[in-house]
């Protein structure tokens, strides 16, 4: 048995800040997928994701009183009986979404009067799909938005205006031409773990004068870059990347490795690239944006870059 594929996300802008109510943009990044499988020989990774798959089923009971959603338990147990794990190259504690292309799959094959993506999407669908997945997602986070199950289930760019405004957004074609700009993600080699960040983060909420500076700075540059990321206006885009890329290392340091300190600012202070966190940070991938690519690979040459998407 194998289901079909599920792929990766990478929220480009959004992280943190659509917890408060900011902009966000999240793609679907093909590199990386995951399927649900039965093997006959299984490997200690998938025993292992199959112990993982029990838990996650036995939550999923606990959560039916909701009645949002309600799935085929006997099909479900039985075929975690009988192996069933899943099979990912999506690297966890990444930022890429590795839990939201196993809640998708699950709800794609376990579900009940689900929600297809051949559906008309209605922004209510839409609405009640995030709702769902973040009831599911949270078994792995303790607190999920539920953006990046429904990322990887549409296998659709999604544009965040608000909490309870989201639609399949069509993103700017990627040049052809000469493509010299470049999204990347830059790999720190440290795996990063949510729960502790978002805590971090919850935490300096409590503070006026963080909240400030997320609704003054944070929020207002996030919301600029997907507006001209959208339109395609590079020039300001850049702008105002470097901005957020600034914000970002003044006031989000724990989220930052110690070790790349130094590294996001040489590129704030040299042009040669902005980095930014990618997911809720602490290590993983960071994310990068430069509109020279082979200027920012020289500056980082010590590092593993992968391109996402090009300007």
């Amino acid at each position: 048995m194998k289901g079909p594929l599920f792929y990766s996300k990478i929220l480009l802008f959004g992280e943190y800040g659509i917890i408060k109510d900011s902009k966000g943009l999240s793609i679907p990044y093909n590199f990386y997928k995951g399927a649900l499988k039965v093997s006959d020989n299984p490997s200690e990774e998938a025993i292992k994701s199959n112990t993982h798959l029990k838990n996650f089923a036995e939550y999923l009971q606990t959560i039916q009183n909701d009645a949002l959603v309600t799935f085929d338990f006997e099909a479900l147990f039985s075929d975690v009986a009988s192996g069933m794990y899943f099979d990912s190259s999506i690297p966890q504690g990444y930022g890429v979404g590795s839990s939201g292309a196993l809640v998708a799959a699950i709800y794609d094959k376990y579900a009940i009067d689900k929600i297809t993506i051949l559906e008309n999407l209605t922004r209510d669908k839409l609405l009640k799909l995030k709702e769902i997945f973040a009831v599911m997602e949270s078994f792995f986070h303790g607190k999920s938005s539920g953006l990046d199950p429904l990322n990887s289930y549409l296998s659709l760019p999604i544009l965040i205006h608000s909490k309870d405004n989201i639609e399949a957004a069509g993103i700017p074609s990627q040049s052809t031409e000469q493509k010299k700009g470049a999204v990347f993600l830059l790999d720190s080699g440290i795996v990063g773990e949510t729960a502790p960040m978002v805590s971090i983060f919850m935490e300096n909420m409590k503070q006026e004068g963080f909240r400030n500076m997320l609704k003054t700075q944070f929020v207002k540059h996030t919301d600029d870059c997907v507006d001209d990321f959208l339109k395609g206006d590079v020039k300001s885009l850049f702008m105002n990347i470097k901005k957020l890329s600034n914000v970002v290392l003044d006031n989000f340091k724990p989220m930052i490795p110690q070790q790349f300190h130094a590294l996001w600012k040489k590129g704030i202070d040299t042009n040669a690239y902005y980095l930014k966190l990618c997911g809720s940070g602490g290590g993983g991938y960071i994310l990068g944006f430069t509109e020279d690519f082979d200027k920012a690979q020289a500056a980082l040459e010590n590092y593993k870059l992968e391109v996402v998407y090009n300007f």
